[in-house]
């Protein structure tokens, strides 16, 4: 498929971008950080044009704002629409697919039709409103429709707008249940674009398919077939993709045609430390820790720069370091240059190990000024840290690495006198701290537009986010992305590095490892991300815990009927049969009815995995805070786990989960929680099987048990690990999907001669902790959408066994597709593991931050030598 991203030669590389990199290497300490630098080119505009059917009136106002046409990829997917096809287009960031859709969407409106615009995020949907409204069409009547709309306006959206910008979510719960009150939109409803469609994936995905199915069927009762045109990153296969998301046959439109300046892409691997976690293993410096000062030097350079952290706690202290390191590196030029060594003296030249870096070096303890809150594990399960500055303070204060600040003061003496721009104060004047902040979702709207707004005017300089900001607002002109941690697929990582250089500019990516086995191995194998294809996007409409609540949320919409089903898929009538043993729909000879009172749609939790939802209650106050799916409660609210909330930390006093309520207190602990879990696991059916090598690798139906049974807790500054204490919770009961290997006796004989025996059980556990952090890269899914078990010997297979299961009801996909790809998944997990540089163990490769068993056994030499058995090497 095309693809923009082929491994080329250094002579490709930008001047610009590349002088930048050669300058944020200029710290000695950092110079071995980049584990390889991948030069991507520009790429020169195909011939741009407009469709003959394109409204004159459209095309006059987009001339004015210097569209001169629409490039080709844009041109098919418009003309395809146009002719009543369904249609996705999958092209790279920055592609201009918003013109795609944009073109056919004002035509059928000034024929009189309705247009539905879907994305994952508000912040999308506010962006392209704005997009709209830019364009001065009066015959155009956009809104949005969703939870920042005021119960005021949402009245007139639904009885005057033609152009509704809205979200699964909110067509879930509102606008498909009240469907009768849209009757006048859904009567003209001519199109229906889904924005970003990549992002609907895994059971999230699963849910969105059931309710695009639901759409189809409501408009349809309305005498509507509106065109779907779906805009997607770059995916593998993305016609069966659309196909599996709509229901429908799609076209695909894919070769790009949109010019690009060429990106700079290095991989960073932090370095690790002197300190030492759990059962002694190393630790290495976080992914956060190197963003902020990576960010705060490409201030200071005048590069408007994204950081991209996979919390929203972690965005908002990558961005408060970033500020603080700024704040002093001021203060020391107003102060007026010292000499080196009275900055230096006394000072260890690396403290905690790590080195000097960046605007102040290693100025906070080497990173130890905030864990692993962003870019690890921490953030996952609840865990939270203190706030950056305090620990900056604390550990900084006392023994601040200083020759890093020594370093930038003596570049900016340097910068005065015209050398480099590194230490100089913006030209826009102000302060430089002030041009750095965080954006994240939870902020309210209101802010959210004003961060979007000043990013784009250049106010702000370096803007923190989660990946809130990944898909297509627009914040054209940016010069630097930082990616703290993989962020889960190629897909999200080429969008991220697509942010900067929108405007055809030349741009600076980076990505920096979180301690994690395929961080790990990315950064040691760049061929795994430069020049392949995005994966596929992996979901599954037809899992029965999906469907069965759709099926609910439809009956209760419009009662069913047998002409549903075919809509529905293959699934849905055993489904019906089994709502109706439960009482949950009523059978007449007319289709199938709901008949309770309460209302269907909240039996799906569209973006958790089933369950009640377990309200989240400040006990002093009685205010609710958030809601967690009631699998995820076991973990995230337990008595004693610390939760955040917007920027606030809290820990858990009670967990009462036959009243679905999480009382909490507000507090600012200094330690994160881990919850661990014990699993047992029963093999149901196997499905398929193969050989792999001497052994063999199944894929099935497993029933899951897991107790959550205590949690861990974690000094955040330095990952120390305070204590375990004990919980009493009630297993879990999982039916889902899973990959397991198994290899028999004669196989392991080797492993067990004396003399040079391993322990088998250690090796298994080693080699299924690594398996699972490996998967995402296959698999399309987050490590903790997978868990996993291995034993000596299984009771159910009589053999030694390694387990990974999906770890949503019914399955999400991921399991199969790790059967589908387990020679490659199992080379890369033998890989990540020989390539770490620790000796026996340690979370970049083995170790697991959720492992129940405390992460013992392992036996990293051993798992490498099980694997090379397995494999065949």
């Amino acid at each position: 498929m095309p693809n923009w991203k082929p491994v080329t030669p250094t002579s490709s590389s930008s001047a610009r971008t590349g002088d930048l990199l050669t300058r944020l290497l200029a710290v000695p300490a950092r110079r071995g950080r980049v584990t390889h630098v991948e030069h991507v080119p520009a790429r020169q505009a195909g011939e741009a044009r407009w469709p003959e059917w394109a409204p004159e009136l459209l095309v006059s106002r987009l001339r004015l704002q210097g569209v001169s046409g629409l490039w080709e990829h844009q041109f098919i997917a418009a003309e395809l629409v146009k002719r009543g096809q369904n249609v996705i287009i999958a092209t790279g960031t920055a592609s201009g697919k918003s013109l795609a859709y944009l073109v056919p969407a004002v035509a059928e409106i000034f024929s009189g039709g309705t247009v539905l615009y879907l994305t994952p995020t508000k912040a999308l949907a506010a962006d392209q409103l704005r997009a709209l409204r830019k364009l001065r069409l009066t015959q155009v009547r956009a809104a949005t429709y969703d939870g920042d709309t005021p119960p005021e306006e949402r009245r007139w959206v639904r009885q005057n707008a033609n152009y509704v910008l809205t979200n699964p979510d909110m067509l879930h719960r509102s606008v498909l249940p009240r469907h009768s009150s849209w009757s006048s939109f859904w009567r003209r409803l001519r199109l229906v674009v889904v924005d970003e469609c990549h992002g609907y994936r895994g059971v999230f995905g699963s849910h969105v398919a059931q309710i695009l199915r639901r759409l189809r069927r409501v408009a349809a009762r309305y005498g509507s077939s509106p065109v779907f045109l779906l805009a997607s990153a770059t995916a593998s296969d993305p016609a069966a993709a659309g196909m599996r998301l709509t229901g429908l046959e799609m076209a695909e439109v894919t070769a790009d045609a949109s010019p690009r300046g060429s990106t700079t892409f290095a991989l960073w691997e932090p370095p690790l430390t002197d300190l030492r976690g759990e059962s002694g293993a190393p630790v290495r410096r976080t992914a956060t820790a190197e963003a902020a000062d990576l960010l705060a030097d490409l201030v200071i350079e005048d590069v408007r720069t994204l950081a991209f952290v996979r919390s929203r706690r972690g965005a908002e202290a990558v961005a408060l370091t970033a500020r603080r390191t700024l704040e002093e590196v001021e203060a020391l030029l107003d102060a007026g240059p010292a000499p080196y060594g009275e900055y230096a003296e006394g000072v260890p030249e690396e403290v905690g190990g790590a080195g000097a870096g960046g605007a102040l070096g290693d100025a906070a303890g080497n990173g130890r000024a905030f864990g692993d809150a962003a870019g690890g594990a921490f953030e996952t399960v609840g865990g939270t840290f203190e706030t950056a500055g305090r620990a900056f303070d604390e550990i900084g204060g006392r023994e601040r690495s200083s020759s890093g600040a020594a370093e930038a003061c003596q570049t900016a003496e340097t910068a005065e006198a015209g050398e480099t721009g590194v230490g100089r104060r913006t030209d826009r004047g102000g302060r430089l701290a002030d041009r750095v902040a965080a954006y994240r979702a939870g902020y309210l709207a209101d802010d959210r537009r004003v961060l979007e707004k000043a990013l784009r005017s250049g106010e702000l300089t370096g803007l923190a986010t989660t990946n809130a900001l990944e898909l297509g607002v627009d914040v054209s002109g940016l010069d630097a992305v930082l990616i703290a941690g993989w962020p889960g697929t190629r897909a999200s990582l080429w969008q991220q590095a697509g942010r900067a250089g929108r405007a055809g500019q030349d741009a600076l990516a980076v990505l920096i490892a979180r301690d994690d086995p395929l961080d790990t191995y990315i950064v040691h194998h760049p061929e795994a991300v430069f020049g392949q294809p995005v994966e596929a996007i992996v979901l599954d409409p037809d899992n029965p815990y999906v469907l069965a609540p759709h099926l609910c949320a439809a009956a209760a919409e419009i009662p069913l009927t047998e002409d549903d089903l075919k809509t529905f898929g293959p699934a849905a009538r055993g489904v019906l049969d089994d709502l109706v043993d439960r009482g949950l729909l009523r059978r007449r000879p007319t289709g199938w009815f709901w008949t309770s009172r309460d209302h269907a749609a909240d039996l799906a939790d569209i973006r958790g995995s089933g369950g009640a939802p377990v309200q989240v209650v400040e006990a002093s106050t009685g205010r609710l805070l958030g809601t967690v799916d009631e699998p995820s409660a076991h973990t995230m609210v337990h008595a004693g786990a610390v939760y955040l909330h917007q920027s606030e930390t809290f820990v858990v006093d009670v967990l009462d989960l036959d009243a679905g309520v999480a009382l909490v207190t507000a507090a600012e602990p200094d330690y994160a929680t881990f919850a661990r879990d014990v699993t047992d696991i029963r093999v149901m059916e196997s499905l398929r099987s193969r050989p792999l090598g001497p052994g063999t690798l199944h894929f099935g139906s497993v029933e899951v048990t897991r107790q959550v049974v205590s949690y861990l807790k974690r000094r955040t500054q330095t990952g120390e690990v305070l204590g375990e204490e004990p919980l009493d919770l009630p297993p879990r009961t999982l039916c889902t999907r899973a990959v397991w290997w198994t290899l028999p006796t004669p196989a392991l004989a080797d492993l067990i001669k004396p003399g040079h025996a391993v322990d088998l059980g250690g090796a298994a556990h080693a080699a299924e902790h690594a398996s699972i952090g490996l998967l995402p890269l296959f698999a399309t899914c987050d490590r903790w959408d997978i868990g996993g078990v291995s034993t000596e010997l299984h009771p159910d297979t009589g053999l030694l066994t390694v387990f990974v299961y999906d770890g949503h009801d019914g399955g999400a996909g991921f399991a199969e597709r790790g059967y589908a790809r387990a020679a490659d998944w199992l080379t890369a997990t033998r890989e990540a593991i020989a390539s770490c540089e620790c000796e026996r163990g340690c979370p970049s490769c083995i170790q697991s931050p959720k492992c129940g068993n405390g992460n013992e056994p392992l036996d990293k030499a051993g798992a490498i030598r099980l694997l090379d058995i397995l494999l065949g090497t």
